[in-house]
């Protein structure tokens, strides 16, 4: 038998099975929104911008591609200058409904950028989250986490910079996890009147995924004793900044947390009445765990022979408490498992903190404070399988896994004895940039981000960069207490629209003797050839 089949399916299909990628998936997201605000007799429109960057250079591209779609379904997709630009677009969208004067109900938007963008939007997330979203709106910030610096100056993780912004986080592990928590996260979004973070690194977006449409969780539960204020939670004016303060302190994280807790996104997935381990972990370590338990052989029916309990959030920060207590009672070690910076484990001690046997939790350092899963570096499923075997074998006596922990960990050892394979890269054939970046003799030339990072590692006379948009403003500092007359400063045309004129206008200011050379290749080369957004 044959089946009717086409890549359009992603986008158009409403049943059965679609194949996507998990950016196709932030593409379908707001044609499904839309689709059931219809449903529900609400006339919602749908707002994308922010700017590209890896893991999610292509979205922008995807977008495009997918233009006939999100317009039939009211979407307006805009790139922004840059990222916090972006955000504070986003941000008068959710004001559209308060004169009265909106052609929707409401309009629901998804912000992208990659971990530097979401650090210099933090000032428009914090304004923006306090003053709330529409109650037809709703916003996604998307947050596209380089863990290993692939293709970035700094190896990023953003949790962070959103908990210091008050905003939910959310945290996919494949690509049906985002199409179902993208919806969960509008939903959070409009009754709790929170920006809503989605975290995306390249081992989720970037993967393709065959997905059961029918099977999705697409029903977001309000309960009816929803302890509410009066007046809501959503944007209003006029506000003032202290009515804004109390309402994100004392009401609307609460609101998260019961909302959350009335629906079942956070997941027991395996589970023991005798359970003495538990395993806690979220968004791409979730795969990593999966392969660990694999490779020490436990599926469902061992893991409740061992005593293991495997807990999947989906709500990484603020975690729900009274599912969180479900899964620990009994327990004896908990092993929390999650890339980079802890952010879990510091929330699950504090809730079990002064609890009458309370299980023991480890996760970045063991009992020992010793290191245990380490936050620098990429955490892989054998290095978890490692951490996760020494701790099964504590209450579990059995031959076999003893012999499987012992080659996983002979595979650890002789893996981190291997130098890592390197590939210097080199402007393409026929860029301008190979004769754009050559300096006269005797001179010396600054990086900065783009394409010409990688005159760096060429013979250009290159060395040193700064932050995209600070191209050219560390020799103001250095050239004061400098031997050194003059530099050159290599500037992109992209970073130039994005942030840099101002960082000219500062050397201007400042009397800074340097020359900027504008790099011009008419693109945003290192991210897909994407023309200029303005």
């Amino acid at each position: 038998m044959y089946l009717d089949v086409s890549l359009e399916d992603r986008y158009t299909r409403d049943t059965g099975r679609i194949f996507a990628t998990g950016i196709q998936a932030l593409v379908r997201l707001p044609q499904v929104q839309r689709k059931l605000d219809r449903q529900a007799g609400l006339n919602t429109a749908g707002y994308i911008s922010g700017y590209r960057g890896s893991p999610l250079g292509g979205f922008d591209i995807q977008l495009w591609e997918a233009a006939k779609h999100l317009e039939a379904h009211h979407v307006h997709f805009q790139p922004g200058i840059n990222e916090d630009l972006a955000a504070t677009a986003i941000w008068g969208t959710q004001q559209s409904v308060l004169e009265n004067q909106g052609k929707y109900d409401g309009v629901f938007c998804i912000w992208y950028g990659k971990g530097p963008g979401v650090d210099r939007s933090g000032d428009v997330f914090r304004h923006a989250n306090l003053a709330g979203t529409s109650r037809y709106g709703g916003v996604l910030a998307a947050m596209g986490d380089d863990h290993v610096c692939e293709s970035s100056t700094t190896a990023h993780q953003s949790e962070y910079a959103l908990v210091d912004a008050m905003m939910p986080i959310l945290n996919p592990s494949n690509v049906s996890d985002i199409l179902e928590f993208g919806l969960a996260g509008w939903a959070l979004s409009r009754v709790s009147g929170c920006w809503v973070g989605l975290k995306c690194v390249h081992d989720t977006v970037e993967s393709t995924s065959s997905i059961d449409v029918d099977a999705l969780t697409t029903d977001f539960k309000i309960p009816n004793d929803l302890s509410m204020p009066a007046d809501g939670l959503n944007i209003r004016w006029p506000d003032t900044p202290l009515q804004q303060e109390q309402r994100l302190h004392e009401h609307k994280h609460r609101i998260v947390h019961e909302l959350w807790r009335a629906n079942h996104f956070d997941r027991l997935i395996f589970d023991s009445s005798d359970a003495r381990i538990g395993i806690i972990t979220t968004g791409k370590s979730y795969s990593d765990v999966r392969r660990a338990f694999k490779e020490l052989g436990i599926d469902e029916r061992i893991a409740k022979e061992f005593g293991v309990r495997l807990y999947k959030v989906a709500l990484s920060w603020p975690l729900e408490r009274e599912r969180l207590l479900q899964f620990a009672s009994g327990l004896r070690h908990i092993v929390v498992v999650e890339e980079k910076r802890g952010l879990m484990e510091d929330q699950i001690k504090t809730v079990l903190y002064g609890r009458a046997e309370s299980p023991v939790v480890v996760g970045k350092f063991d009992e020992q404070e010793i290191s245990l899963l380490p936050s620098a570096g990429r955490l892989g499923a054998m290095q978890i399988a490692s951490v996760i075997g020494r701790y099964l074998l504590k209450y579990v006596d059995s031959e076999s896994l003893r012999e499987r922990v012992t080659k996983i960990n002979e595979l650890v050892d002789s893996d981190a004895s291997l130098a890592p394979l390197e590939r210097v890269p080199y402007f393409c054939a026929g860029c301008p940039h190979n004769t754009s970046t050559r300096v006269p003799e005797g001179s010396v030339a600054r990086a900065g981000i783009g394409c010409h990072y990688m005159a760096q590692w060429m013979d250009r006379s290159t060395d040193r960069y700064t932050q995209m948009g600070g191209e050219g403003a560390n020799w103001i500092g250095e050239g004061l207490f400098s031997k050194r007359e003059h530099i050159f400063q290599n500037v992109g045309d992209g970073t130039y629209l994005h942030s840099g004129a101002l960082a000219i206008r500062a050397a201007v200011a400042a009397k800074a003797n340097m020359t900027f050379k504008l790099l011009y290749n008419d693109a945003v080369a290192m991210t897909g050839g994407q023309p200029f957004d303005g």
